[in-house]
């Protein structure tokens, strides 16, 4: 992207940038939206109007639109030119290219962690695993789902190539969304289960054995996803929580 010549001063902020664009309100607008996505309390397609939206939390439409591109960022809503935000809505072919990708790349880095990984970090491995076991049973999804993602990049981290991490976050904040509107629940054992057999590779130094549970894994996620659009029946002010 272009910068301005440093010579041409910035625009002075909008008076709705002053009174209600603060870092705070596009925070609080982005976990509130952030959180009823991932407890499916906000359905996909659900339409995500700025004039509601600004008069649900008393703020100003510049604060909304910021809300509104952040999550747009992350792949929780989509900007639809002319027609305003929605919740994100993939198609079943977006969503096999992500997990295919995801998969091609998570074996790439798998097998770089473990030539890399140390006991000390098989340990810290461990250690989230009792986190995911802690929380397996407490139906919190966001937090399931956020210590789920955390495993993924936790491995990926020993592969020690920042550039593929890059990549890899990104895919997860779109697989995480769509497992967190799609995936029927009751699977978190599972899930945990097979987290359990990766380490147990990593630890054995068993680069064939942690890229094939991990294959499996992510297949086995892939297959339980049920892409079905809910209409929603209550108003976005219910849906939100912000009556």
């Amino acid at each position: 992207m272009s910068k301005s010549p440093p010579d041409i001063p910035s625009p002075l902020p909008r008076p709705d940038d002053l009174a209600s664009g603060s870092d705070a309100m596009v925070r609080h607008i982005y976990q509130t939206v952030f959180e009823r996505v991932m407890n499916q309390q906000l359905a996909p397609g659900t339409k995500l109007p700025e004039a509601a939206l600004c008069q649900l939390f008393n703020v100003g439409r510049t604060t909304v639109q910021k809300a509104l591109q952040k999550l747009a960022h992350d792949h929780i809503v989509e900007l639809r030119p002319n027609r305003g935000a929605i919740v994100a809505m993939p198609t079943p072919q977006e969503m096999h290219e992500i997990f295919e990708a995801r998969r091609t790349l998570e074996a790439s880095m798998l097998v770089l962690a473990v030539r890399r990984a140390t006991k000390k970090d098989v340990a810290a491995l461990r250690r989230h695993l009792k986190q995911e076991h802690a929380v397996m049973h407490t139906w919190k999804q966001t937090e399931w789902a956020g210590l789920a993602s955390s495993f993924h990049l936790r491995v990926a981290e020993l592969a020690c190539n920042p550039i593929l991490h890059r990549y890899l976050s990104e895919l997860l904040s779109r697989c995480s969304l769509i497992v967190a509107l799609h995936e029927p629940g009751g699977h978190a054992s599972c899930e945990h289960d097979e987290h359990a057999r990766i380490v147990d590779c990593i630890a054995s130094g068993d680069e064939a054995g942690a890229v094939q549970a991990m294959d499996g894994h992510l297949q086995e996620l892939e297959q339980r996803i049920r892409l079905v659009v809910q209409k929603p029946g209550n108003s976005l002010a219910r849906m939100l929580g912000v009556e």
